[in-house]
């Protein structure tokens, strides 16, 4: 049964708080919060979900962390925060409405990371337009350089392919100035 706080979220606040400050070498943006990683309070926490898994193979960070470790993710250069941010569920359960299209632009104008990343194709359509392919985008938003990423969620397991992870992490590898 769905927590209170999954099914009725308060417009106030967010099902997970971003993890954003200036000085960042990559950003992901997902969706909205799975209904696990709402219950939890913690990015990515479906344990199907290879979010973190990805992170640590590409070499993005130097060792696996568990979903709760999210909140470290800025030692690293990497930041966190999803398009809806006060819904939770998956794509085709949340609000037409539930996307915050100028509030993201706004946090990447605010905090100007070196790269933006989708973990998804639906949140990309929803601020680049239809036109996507995996990899780098030629579009940018402002300084930050825009990447679309094969979903890690279980549910799109059909879609998973490691290699523009791989990609991403070998591309700002040279800009980044953490761990």
């Amino acid at each position: 049964m769905p927590s209170a706080r999954q099914s009725l979220p308060r417009a106030d606040t967010p099902i997970l708080p971003d993890v954003l400050r200036h000085g960042l070498s990559l950003v992901f943006c997902g969706t909205a919060a799975g209904k696990r990683s709402a219950v939890e309070g913690a990015y990515y926490a479906h344990p199907g979900n290879f979010f973190w898994r990805a992170l640590f193979q590409a070499g993005l960070t130097p060792r696996l962390l568990a979903p709760a470790e999210f909140p470290l993710l800025p030692d690293f250069g990497i930041g966190l925060t999803d398009l809806a941010k006060r819904h939770s569920g998956n794509d085709d359960e949340l609000p037409k409405d539930a996307f915050d299209v100028p509030g993201l632009l706004s946090k990447i104008e605010r905090y100007s990371p070196g790269a933006l990343a989708f973990t998804s194709k639906n949140a990309a359509r929803a601020v680049l337009g239809t036109d996507l392919h995996y990899g780098l985008q030629p579009q940018s938003l402002g300084t930050t350089r825009v990447y679309v990423l094969p979903s890690p969620s279980g549910q799109a397991r059909g879609h998973w392919n490691l290699a523009p992870w791989q990609a991403l992490s070998k591309d700002i590898q040279p800009t980044r100035r953490h761990g």
